[in-house]
């Protein structure tokens, strides 16, 4: 055991660099503390009693495990007791780990900052004998052993978490073996929805970031928003991040006597010249300086502009904004309804997985429908359920208390943050009759007048010619659906009606065989089908050979190695 204390290659640096290091992490730690603080005496009201937390106690608390972790790249045979009794050595792991990506991975939390500072002391900058190191530390190791064997184990398994999603043929094969489609709704959600462990690795590549950006802004933050914290991420979705500034710039003045003094800063013409500014120097100490950070793009003329890139350890394609204040707000909202009935997440879960097979919504920025445009679809349906399942905008905006004013670049987003103001809807429909009528709701929706706005849970008339209109719920000007064109549109309604054909037929709505080898409930509407063309009537007269159709569709794509598989959309959360 003995020699295992060299598996970190340790040197003895001089008792200077420790020190130095050692303030550099603890300053930035206490840099960001006002931001704590002031997030923890909003989120301690905020809990719910039932064990449902708010969206800012979660992320507060995501973020405080990232805080204290390491991602470690392990060698593949490595022994996973000596590695633990190894790191044991220096502080106490609360939580481990291991996944596979570019090379197997583990994320390590410990139980205190402490035991990962004295984790990194004994760690050293790499000697390159052809190339040169940049002498960045993070806390993004390399596990090393000087002795073959020392931490190794050639007949070693680790047991790797999944950090993918099943494809949708194996999806298919599983939702068969469901006994009703309420459960086949929610055996997607289970096989599609964030695990645990993905969630960590994504606030601590959050946090990894934000080490680097912390060289320039020691007071700054980046938070992950989106698919990623609102509930609704698919394993495999992109990280969206947020650099936030604001806690540097909401200091009060201090006045003594007749005096005040305040910071000399670099002037730019508007905010989003200085966010074009900041997010491009960022992006390229990002891109020089970050360990396993490659691959980046500066888009920086967007609408929002972002830095892209991606994140090897992690496996994750992350998007950088630093102007999208916004984008948080909408991700709590959207947290805050699949925490009120778990009935939304699974119908958002299963539209989204829908959509995808049928090609309705796709990887590739364009004209089709986005993942956030049919959460949104999904909320406003619910919106108007007799009775309503969840309530609107308008409703959680009048329940918000003092401590939930939020009015971000001139736009009100202020709504209720504590779960247990808000009622729980006295709505007992089963997920089976609400898919159902989803597909009936927008295969007859009039979409040549009407609009749909989840402030008030009311159709609206169109303010403007945009096939699809679907107002953005925080800045009411912008229709976040403005991409979608009539033909996209149109094949989306002929879809939405031939699923809800197809799910009241006696062969699809029950199991029909032994074998569980006939798709049949949520699994039979997960098989690619071409928009028809033809009427209602027609189709009504030979169902069985719409089931026969369907049957021949599987066992094409049985060949396929999974190219239907779901993907949230990058942009759109």
């Amino acid at each position: 055991m003995a020699a295992s204390v060299h598996n970190f290659n340790v040197l003895r640096r001089p008792a200077v660099f420790k020190r130095l290091y050692r303030l550099q992490y603890c300053s930035s730690a206490r840099a960001c503390a006002k931001n704590v603080a002031a997030e923890t005496e909003l989120s301690v009201k905020k809990e719910h009693c039932g064990g449902k937390k708010s969206f800012h106690k979660v992320l507060e608390e995501r973020k405080e495990e990232a805080e204290r972790s390491l991602l470690i790249s392990c060698p593949s045979n490595t022994c996973e007791k000596t590695f633990l009794q190894h790191l044991s050595r220096r502080g106490d792991v609360k939580k481990y780990f291991f996944y596979e990506s570019f090379g197997t991975y583990a994320v390590v939390e410990f139980a205190k900052k402490e035991d990962v500072l004295s984790i990194l002391e004994t760690a050293s900058i790499p000697y390159l004998q052809h190339e040169a190191a940049v002498p960045f530390k993070s806390r993004l190791l390399s596990l090393k052993t000087d002795k073959l064997g020392n931490m190794s184990n050639p007949r070693s398994s680790l047991q790797l978490s999944s950090q993918t999603s099943v494809s949708v043929n194996d999806l298919i094969k599983k939702l068969n073996k469901g006994y009703s489609i309420d459960q086949q709704l929610h055996l997607l959600t289970e096989a599609f929805q964030l695990t645990e462990e993905n969630i960590r690795l994504r606030f601590l590549v959050c946090s990894l970031l934000r080490d680097i950006a912390a060289s320039y802004f020691p007071e700054c933050d980046i938070k992950p928003f989106g698919s990623s914290v609102n509930g609704f991420g698919k394993l495999g979705c992109d990280l969206d991040l947020f650099l936030d500034l604001d806690g540097i710039s909401e200091t009060t003045p201090k006045q003594v006597g007749s005096y005040s003094l305040e910071y000399q800063v670099k002037r730019k013409s508007t905010e989003r010249a200085a966010t074009q500014s900041i997010l491009s120097v960022i992006g390229e100490c990002i891109d020089q300086f970050g360990p396993g950070c490659v691959g980046l793009q500066k888009i920086l003329n967007a609408r929002c502009p972002l830095v892209r890139f991606s994140h090897q350890p992690s496996g994750f394609q992350c998007d950088l904004t630093a102007n999208n204040r916004v984008a948080i707000k909408s991700s709590e909202l959207l947290y805050l309804y699949g925490q009120l009935d778990e009935r939304v997440r699974a119908l958002v879960f299963s539209v989204r997985c829908w959509a995808r097979v049928q090609g309705i919504t796709s990887n590739i920025p364009g004209a089709w429908l986005t993942n956030f445009t049919l959460t949104m679809m999904v909320v406003f349906f619910l919106q108007k359920r007799s009775p309503p399942m969840i309530p609107t905008l308008d409703h959680l905006q009048k329940l918000a208390g003092p401590m939930d004013k939020s009015v971000m670049d001139g736009n009100d987003c202020t709504f209720v943050s504590d779960l247990t103001k808000v009622s729980v809807q006295n709505n007992t429909e089963s997920l089976e009759h609400l898919l159902l009528g989803f597909f009936e709701f927008y295969g007859n929706f009039d979409f040549n007048k009407l609009s749909i706005d989840i402030r008030k849970g009311k159709e609206q008339t169109k303010p403007e010619a945009s096939p699809l209109h679907i107002q953005n719920p925080f800045q009411l000007s912008l229709n976040v659906s403005k991409n979608v064109n009539t033909k996209q549109l149109q094949r989306f309604v002929l879809l939405c009606q031939e699923s809800a054909w197809l799910a009241q037929q006696k062969a699809v709505a029950q199991p029909n065989n032994a074998t569980g080898d006939v798709p049949w409930g949520l699994a039979a509407l997960l098989l690619p089908m071409t928009a028809p063309a033809q009427s209602k009537k027609k189709r009504r007269d030979s169902p069985a050979s719409r089931i026969k159709d369907l049957l021949e569709s599987l066992k094409s794509s049985k060949s396929k190695d999974g190219s239907n598989v779901e993907k949230s959309s990058p942009k759109r959360h």
